[in-house]
Order: structure tokens, then C-alpha cells, then sequence
């Protein structure tokens, strides 16, 4: 297996390597993570725990190409502290357009990986629209969701519920074990208040929003000082290995179906199509 960057590709090894290879995009976002964690927290972590997982894939099939990481994200509820923000559907737009022209370049089978809670809906959206209107398969994760054991990120269970959360003991601690020189001293309280309901939904699959509670807690959903790099080694090992699994699982999946090794690679007809694999 062979793991490249696009950046580094020329146009005629891209296409090449395009047919039988994977697109990996990695998206996060640029926000406030409390006072101790930088504003590319949600990037930083995407692009850990995709590039982890690529250097372990080495080795395996299948052939990856390795995207820029997106930095921008859908994030205007943490504007009230800073972030640098795109509307949801620019989002849903510019993931739709890269995924349009890796198609036209020749690819037919591409991995988005989230960093960021605020994408997730956008990117959902983004890739059943792009496999509604080309013949290509396309996943799409949150870093956080992607385990290759079915545990408790504890033994106890009892951080279960503050995963991922923001800025708190789950982001904090992978912060620690993949830079902690970019981490600085935690410093929460407690909001007064009930805890905010989109935390804490009032019934269990009920999602709520409601006015003004990101800035009531801070941008803090529960303590960072719990957190620590062993837990956070951990963490990242436990999501690097589900990545692994899945874009091999993804790769067993589609290869057939979308004619790895036996797709045309010459130029495109007016809609990007390759013909039928």
C-alpha cells in the first residue's frame, strides 16, 4: 500500500494514483477551546489521528491519498468568545465541490474524518448529496466515534457521558499526549445553573440548543483539570485502531463494486463520469 499527499503529487501521478486509491479529507475548525487550548484544537486532533492512522496503514492495502486538512468548520456558537466561521451551507457547499473534483480527477471512493461536533450535520449532508449524484462511495466519521473496541473510554464508564465534550477532560487529555506544549493551565469553574441542555438533553435522542447557554458555561462543557496525558494516549490509541479498521473495512467494501484497478482514467465526459465501473 502506498500513502501520498496531494500536495506533493503531479497532475499526471494524481490521476494515476486516482482510480484505485482513496481520498482522505480530514475537517476541523478554528474556535475558542476554553483559556488552555488553541482555537485549531478540533483541526490539530483530525489531522493526529488521520496521519497516526495512515503511517500504521504503510504497509496494508488499500492506496491513500492524503487531502490538506479543511481548517474552517461551521462554529458561530463559539463566536461570542472568537472563531473564524462558515455558514452551514458553505460548508455542505465547499465539502460537496472537493469531493465534485476528486470525482472529475478520477476518484470514486473518498473518507471524510470530522474533528469538530458543529460539522458533523453539514458533512452528513455533504456526502449523501455527492454519492446521490455520482457513482462513488463516499464515508464520513467523527474522529471520536471511530473505536476499534466496543468499551467504556473508562473502566467504570464513568467519563462515558463527557465524550467528546468541549475543551474538557476528553479533548484536553488527547491534547496532552499529542501537544502539550500547546497546552495551557486549565482554569473552570462550575457555570451556576442547571448544565446547558445541549450537554445535557432533558430526554435521552433529544437534541437541544438553546439561547445563549455556550456563552453561560464558558465554552466549557465539563473539568480539564481531570484530564491527563496517559488517559489521552489512550484515547487517541483507541481512535487511531478504529480508523484503521474502518478505512480497511470501507476499502473491503467498495473495491469490487467500484472497479479498483479497472476504471478508466482518460478524460471525462461534460459531468466528470468515467463510465459505469
Amino acid at each position: 500500500m502506498t500513502v501520498r499527499h496531494l500536495t506533493e503529487l503531479t497532475a499526471a501521478e494524481l490521476r494515476e494514483a486516482a482510480p484505485s486509491s482513496i481520498a482522505v479529507l480530514p475537517i476541523g475548525s478554528q474556535e475558542q477551546h476554553g483559556g488552555h487550548l488553541p482555537m485549531g484544537t478540533d483541526l490539530m486532533m483530525a489531522e493526529t489521528v488521520v496521519d497516526r492512522s495512515l503511517a500504521r496503514l504503510e504497509d496494508q492495502e488499500p492506496d491513500l491519498v492524503r487531502l490538506p486538512a479543511l481548517p474552517y468548520g461551521y462554529s458561530p456558537h463559539h463566536a461570542f468568545a472568537a472563531a473564524v466561521t462558515l455558514t452551514s451551507a458553505t460548508l455542505v457547499s465547499l465539502l460537496g465541490e472537493v469531493i465534485e473534483s476528486l470525482v472529475d480527477i478520477g476518484f470514486r471512493r473518498v473518507i471524510v474524518v470530522n474533528g469538530h461536533g458543529g460539522n458533523d450535520e453539514a458533512m452528513r449532508v455533504a456526502v449523501k448529496g455527492a454519492a446521490l449524484r455520482r457513482d462513488i462511495a463516499v464515508a464520513a466519521c467523527n474522529y471520536w466515534d471511530i473505536r476499534a473496541d466496543a468499551g467504556q473510554d473508562t473502566p467504570d464508564g464513568a467519563e462515558e457521558s463527557r465524550t467528546p465534550g468541549h475543551a474538557g477532560w476528553f479533548e484536553t487529555s488527547l491534547m496532552l499526549a499529542a501537544t502539550p506544549e500547546r497546552v495551557g493551565p486549565p482554569r473552570w469553574s462550575p457555570p451556576e445553573g442547571p448544565p446547558p441542555l445541549f450537554d445535557r438533553p432533558p430526554y435521552p435522542g433529544l437534541a437541544v440548543e438553546r439561547h445563549g447557554e455556550w456563552e453561560r458555561v464558558g465554552g466549557v462543557t465539563d473539568d480539564p483539570a481531570t484530564a491527563s496525558a496517559d488517559v489521552g494516549h489512550r484515547l487517541l490509541t483507541q481512535r487511531v485502531d478504529g480508523l484503521v479498521g474502518a478505512i480497511v473495512a470501507f476499502d473491503r467494501a467498495t473495491r469490487a463494486s467500484h472497479g479498483v484497478g479497472d476504471v478508466a482514467t482518460g478524460p471525462s465526459d461534460a459531468r466528470g463520469r468515467k463510465g459505469t465501473p
